[in-house]
């Protein structure tokens, strides 16, 4: 249980197909509140439905990383106690890592070590995230591309990778206004890219999962032969 409360995808899960109902509902308004309320912090006041759409999505391809592969790896390195030191970390980040007069000093070292400890995982998530656009349609060579050829618009290093291969998943343009721009594709960013993209996190979830839980199992039986043979 102490675990699996560090993980929180199932929260950013059920944020963004709230933001895909409210845009269902054709409340925009709502949906900019969802999305500013829990997904992101810029202003969304002025978004539009498919800009609000794709913030929702943006949201949850770079947070995959920190809600599932990074405490997962942590764990898988150093037990409950590592994965606890990488949540504190993230924790202070997403509090004090803007660029603001306010927190620029403050802030400038948790964003830092964060950025580091989510170097590897942000990258294994990315390729996870293809994998799942294989299992799941025609568009892993695509995801690939955009993935290899986009990771490095976004200012955040470890952002883009999984940013830029999910918005080649569903062959859509992600983009943040005067930031970066993420082209995937021509496809719609509506209801439909929404949910299509969380089915797409779901099965890259299941692929860490699986992945890291069968990597621990692998070194498990490999420290207790080890122990056997002394």
């Amino acid at each position: 249980m102490a675990l699996k409360s560090i993980f929180a995808y199932r929260n950013l899960r059920q944020s963004v197909l709230a933001v895909g109902q409210a845009l269902a509902e054709d409340d925009l308004g709502e949906a900019r509140r969802l999305t500013s309320w829990h997904l992101v912090s810029r202003d969304t006041s002025q978004l539009t439905a498919e800009e609000v759409a794709g913030a929702a999505i943006e949201s949850l391809a770079e947070n995959l990383t920190d809600s599932v592969t990074a405490p997962l790896m942590a764990y898988a390195v150093g037990g409950l106690p590592a994965a606890w030191a990488y949540r504190l970390i993230n924790t202070t980040d997403a509090m004090w890592g803007y660029r603001t007069p306010e927190f620029e000093q403050l802030g400038k070292f948790p964003a830092k070590l964060d950025d580091a400890l989510n170097w590897l995982p942000a990258r294994l998530t990315g390729w996870a995230l293809v994998g799942a656009t294989g299992l799941t349609g025609p568009n892993g060579p695509r995801a690939v591309q955009v993935m290899l050829d986009q990771h490095s618009r976004t200012a955040s290093p470890n952002a883009g990778w999984t940013m830029s291969a999910m918005a080649g998943a569903l062959g859509v343009i992600l983009t943040k206004r005067d930031v970066y721009t993420l082209a995937g594709g021509s496809n719609r960013l509506d209801v439909a890219a929404v949910r299509r993209a969380v089915r797409l996190a779901d099965t890259c979830v299941g692929i860490v999962v699986a992945g890291l839980g069968i990597g621990l199992v692998i070194g498990g039986i490999g420290n207790s032969r080890e122990r056997t043979n002394r």
